[in-house]
């Protein structure tokens, strides 16, 4: 966010964020320590892109699979991006209490100085966070902003994904979903992506259709782990 602008917030607002994020960010952490890993794949591989890069990467999810890594990532201090709205200004505060950096900004407000100050944050030896089809989607569909990013820093990209045996389904535009307590938990890592500094338009685009392939592969071999897939589109009434 630029130095000179501030979400707009209502009066009572200051009260509220000095209680609900605290309370949100504990019931948060409660709440998934409660799930048990049952299998993590590829994390050796995704370390060692990690300490090749000078402990620098940037992890890349679908936003449907977002709830876990609120606890999974924490301890890793990724950078988030974060909207510029009043929302933003609840999420950001609970964002810092779970463990994660964060920059302000959105395709719609501030999204050019946030990605500078996410390039700027991974060049000084930081990680970011990234939902590949976020924060709206069409849903599974990559967009290049990782990419963009891998290119600038020098860092790789690290697709991870996770499925449970028991979980929530939301009527959202990616059917959102959230692990029910106690829930068993299988994570995956996909392979690193590499893209070159000097990487063109066209590479790109070409970087871009691997991650979104690396993200749906993962995702399938996680659903299926538990025997099942879950739906990703939202369901239409007829």
């Amino acid at each position: 966010m630029a130095k000179n602008e501030k979400p707009v917030l209502k009066w009572y607002d200051p009260f509220f964020l000095a209680i609900v994020p605290p309370i949100a960010a504990l019931l948060i952490k409660g709440y998934l320590l409660s799930c048990r890993k049952s299998t993590v794949v590829g994390e050796a591989e995704a370390n060692e892109a990690f300490s090749a890069a000078g402990n620098r990467a940037v992890y890349v999810t679908w936003h449907q699979r977002m709830s876990y890594h609120f606890h999974y990532f924490g301890s890793r201090h990724v950078i988030m991006m974060i909207s510029q709205s009043r929302d933003g200004e609840y999420a950001s505060r609970v964002a810092a209490l779970l463990g994660f950096k964060n920059v302000r900004g959105s395709s719609t407000r501030g999204g050019t100085m946030a990605t500078r100050q996410l390039i700027r944050g991974i060049r000084q030896g930081g990680s970011a966070g990234i939902l590949a089809d976020g924060p709206l989607g069409p849903a599974r569909v990559a967009k290049i902003g990782s990419v963009i990013l891998a290119r600038e820093t020098g860092a790789p990209i690290i697709p991870v994904l996770w499925g449970a045996d028991r979980c929530w389904i939301l009527d959202t535009w990616d059917q959102y979903l959230i692990p029910k307590p106690f829930a068993r938990i299988a994570i995956r890592f996909e392979k690193p992506i590499w893209v070159p500094a000097k990487a063109s338009r066209e590479e790109l685009e070409k970087y871009r259709l691997v991650l979104e392939k690396e993200l749906n592969d993962g995702t399938r071999w996680c659903d299926q782990y538990f025997g099942v897939e879950r739906p990703w589109r939202k369901r239409v009434s007829r």
